[in-house]
């Protein structure tokens, strides 16, 4: 088995003619990864909870942007056995290399534009994002990134890459999806579990669903410890 085989739980080997696994077996417990992490505090929270991942966002237009400065605090928090995952939204290569080289991630996210030769250059496991909208074809997509360990599925904003509370359509997402597939796009601890009951995905990826403030008065990247508390709680009792 290749390495994100036995790491994501493929059950299988069986090869399909474009070259990437059809046969998956999920957890019975789905994986969760909060992103927008900006706070120390945060992420001690994110680790307490359960969680099995944060997310660092290196997009400096994001409001939750980290420096790298910032982000080696936040990794130096953490306690064992929480993944690291930096995200990058169509960034030059030199400045992925820049955070790599200073900061211990264990997982890319790519969240923009970016080709599977580009993804691939770095040498690190890494997620492709996918704005879903009807239209976009998630098999094609899945094949094009047959080498990222999953797809993240998040809401087609115009303008907007991530992070924008916007839920998408589920049922646009296809049974047989042959990568491991992470839930995202407006996720919050009032529509998690219906989420995980009807897509079933490996894991669910949260961000503005457990921040501070409601709606519009969301603040964005400080998280509430209790939302996070209650998210994970939601998760675990599907």
């Amino acid at each position: 088995m290749d390495e994100w085989e036995s790491n994501l739980g493929v059950s299988e080997n069986v090869e399909t003619g474009t070259g990437f696994q059809s046969s998956i077996r999920y957890p019975q417990s789905c994986r969760v990864k909060i992103c927008g992490i900006t706070r120390v505090e945060d992420a001690l929270a994110v680790a307490m909870s359960g969680a099995d991942a944060i997310g660092l966002v290196f997009y400096e237009k994001s409001p939750r942007h980290v420096s790298i400065e910032k982000a080696l605090q936040l990794v130096a928090s953490l306690p064992p056995f929480v993944t690291v995952v930096g995200l990058f939204v169509n960034a030059h290569a030199a400045v992925v290399r820049e955070v790599l080289a200073a900061v211990s991630l264990d997982v890319l996210q790519f969240h923009g534009d970016e080709s599977p030769e580009f993804c691939e250059q770095f040498g690190k496991p890494y997620l492709k994002a996918i704005r879903v909208k009807p239209g976009v074809n998630l098999i094609q997509c899945a094949a094009q990134f047959s080498k990222a360990q999953g797809l993240l599925l998040d809401a087609h904003v115009e303008g907007i890459p991530g992070g924008t509370g916007a839920v998408f359509d589920w049922t646009l997402i296809p049974e047989d999806l042959p990568l491991p597939l992470i839930l995202s796009g407006g996720l919050d601890v009032e529509n998690v579990a219906s989420g995980v009951r009807q897509v079933r995905p490996y894991a669910v990826d949260v961000s503005s669903g457990v921040e501070a403030g409601k709606g519009i008065h969301v603040l964005k990247g400080i998280k509430d410890a209790a939302k996070i508390a209650r998210f994970m709680q939601e998760v675990r009792n599907v």
